[in-house]
């Protein structure tokens, strides 16, 4: 199945879409000659996207169960939901990184699950630990994506169901300790209604998120920021984000506490601060050795 979707602007496929890839080698997504490739599982099954850019806007082709569904959602997918307006800058500093990133929106891929697992996997470790475990336990125990993304190595990862049945051992051999593991377990026992979640008002979206015993404020803003498309989601609790704001906003980092007044003035908007501060290379300078975290870290 094949659509176009034309909404009148550029539409920076990468930059939107790189939110839902989770490290390099992430086996559900890739980007190639022939445009941006994603595989998950949708509520009517499996599916394989592959995204281009094109003269009339962005050609979508898809395969699989789930391909009506993926397409249908093409416009959410890709921002054609989030309206940035009323988002005004404050800070001389982000104003180079909004104008060269003016057409990024925020992705909505409607698809808790999918962006919840994984940032459970994220919680009190590296990025390097996290993305590696999530890269073994996709390709042990999800599928081949459907249609030529298989031939891509592309695989879907595993439904709800398949997240279950994985066994401990197996966890601990990909490096997710039991806390994190069985906080996964309880989110999928709950995932029909945290799938719903996308169809409720924000307060009550989050409410539910958060209703999962070991899903902190990271956990769900993380989630929020992909498949809710929340442009308010800002990442609390981050080893890096608070101080990274405040190096750029101020030229010293700060903490949680100070984050949140600083982005008072962009409220309704504040995961687009935490972009730009990414997006536009606007870090604290990183001095010494990588970490890795103790695993003694409260759950975010």
């Amino acid at each position: 199945m094949e659509t176009t979707w034309s909404p009148g602007r550029p539409v920076p496929i990468r930059l939107i879409l790189g939110a839902l890839r989770h490290g390099g080698g992430d086996p559900t997504w890739r980007a190639d000659d022939d445009g941006v490739w994603r595989a998950c599982v949708t509520p009517d099954g499996a599916g394989t996207l592959n995204l281009r850019e094109h003269r009339d806007g962005v050609r979508a082709r898809a395969w699989g169960a789930g391909a009506a569904w993926l397409l249908a959602g093409l416009p959410e997918l890709l921002g054609g939901s989030d309206d940035p307006t009323g988002f005004t800058i404050r800070h001389d500093v982000l104003r180079e990184p909004a104008r060269r990133h003016t057409h990024w929106r925020v992705c909505r891929s409607r698809l808790v699950i999918d962006s919840l697992v994984p940032a459970i996997i994220e919680q009190r470790v590296t990025g390097v630990q996290a993305f590696g475990a999530y890269r073994q336990l996709v390709r042990r125990f999800g599928a081949p994506a459907p249609g030529p993304g298989a031939d891509r190595g592309l695989m879907t990862p595993p439904s709800a169901a398949d997240w279950k049945r994985i066994p401990s051992w197996e966890w601990l051999r990909a490096g997710v300790d039991p806390a994190r593991s069985r906080t996964i377990m309880r989110a999928v026992d709950a995932a029909a209604a945290l799938e719903r979640a996308v169809d409720l008002p924000r307060e009550q979206a989050w409410a539910r998120l958060r209703s999962v015993p070991g899903v902190g404020l990271w956990t769900a803003a993380e989630t929020a920021q992909r498949a809710l498309g929340d442009a308010d989601a800002v990442s609390f609790g981050d080893y890096h984000v608070a101080k990274d704001i405040g190096w750029a906003l101020t030229g010293a980092p700060v903490d949680d506490v100070e984050m949140a007044r600083l982005l008072e003035p962009y409220a309704g908007h504040r995961f687009r601060v935490q972009f730009l501060v990414s997006a536009g290379g606007l870090h604290r300078p990183r001095r010494g050795p990588r970490i890795t975290l103790p695993g003694h870290l409260p759950v975010r």
